[in-house]
C-alpha cells in the first residue's frame, strides 16, 4: 500500500491521515532543493511548518541544521517524536498562537511549510504564523504544487483533473496556486519576494513550485 493509499484509508476525519515514517513522494524532488536554499542562506534555525511524520526535519537534521517541527495532526507527530526523539515536535495549527514555540525555541532563521498551503482553508494564517516565527529578516520557504496555463491544459487533455484533485483522499487538496496568487497571499503578509523556483519535471509543467520570501529586517 503506497502512502497516499494509506492515508485515503483513515478513519479520522480530523486527521491527515498518518500512519508510518515513510517520506511523502514529493520529498524525492523537493528535499535537496530546500537543502540547497537553506546552505545558500548560512541557516542554521529552521522550523518546519506542516511537518507531517518529520521526514524533512530527519533530512535537514542529518545535515546538522537546528530542526523544530510543527504539525497538527497528532498521528504525524506521534510518529515523529517516535521516530526522531531528539527534535522538538509540537502539536499546533495555523489557528493556533506560536508564542509557544518562540518562547522556548527562540526565533528561526527559516521557516519552511512544504506542501502545506494547499490544504488549508485560512492560507493567510500560514504565512501570519511564519512571520510570528522568523527573526528580522528570516526567509520563509513555501512549496506547493505548481499550476499554470500550460500545466492545466495538458492536465486537461490528458483527462487527469479527478485524479489530480483526488477529492476522494483524506486530507487532499482544497486550494490549487499559481505563482500569481501564492506570492500575492505572501506580499499582503508584509513579506518582500525573493525567487521562484520550479521543481519536478520539465519548465512550465513543473511538479511544484517554491517561493522564496524575506521578512523586513526593519518593520
Amino acid at each position: 500500500m503506497s502512502i497516499s493509499d494509506e492515508r485515503a484509508t483513515s478513519k479520522d476525519p480530523t486527521g491527515y491521515g498518518w500512519r508510518t515514517s515513510t517520506p511523502p513522494l514529493s520529498h524525492s524532488y523537493l528535499n535537496h532543493a530546500i537543502l540547497k536554499i537553506l546552505q545558500s542562506q548560512n541557516a542554521c534555525r529552521v522550523l518546519d511548518f506542516g511537518c507531517g511524520n518529520g521526514a524533512l526535519c530527519r533530512f535537514l537534521s542529518s545535515f546538522d541544521f537546528h530542526v523544530v517541527g510543527v504539525e497538527p495532526d497528532l498521528a504525524g507527530v506521534q510518529i515523529a517524536r517516535r521516530e526522531s526523539p531528539s527534535i522538538a515536535f509540537y502539536q499546533l495549527g495555523v489557528e493556533d498562537n506560536p508564542d509557544e514555540i518562540v518562547q522556548s525555541e527562540g526565533l528561526f532563521d527559516v521557516v519552511v511549510s512544504a506542501e502545506v498551503v494547499e490544504h488549508l482553508y485560512s492560507p493567510h494564517l500560514l504565512s501570519h504564523f511564519a512571520w510570528r516565527c522568523l527573526k528580522p529578516g528570516g526567509l520563509f520557504v513555501v512549496t506547493t504544487p505548481y499550476h499554470g496555463y500550460l500545466k492545466n491544459l495538458f492536465l486537461s487533455l490528458a483527462g487527469k483533473w479527478d485524479h489530480h484533485h483526488h477529492p476522494l483522499r483524506t486530507g487532499g487538496h482544497i486550494k490549487f496556486w499559481s505563482r500569481s496568487t501564492l506570492s500575492k497571499l505572501l506580499v499582503d503578509q508584509g513579506f518582500v519576494l525573493e525567487d521562484f523556483i520550479g521543481v519536478g519535471r520539465f519548465p512550465w509543467v513543473w511538479k511544484s513550485m517554491i517561493l522564496l520570501s524575506r521578512k523586513p529586517s526593519t518593520s
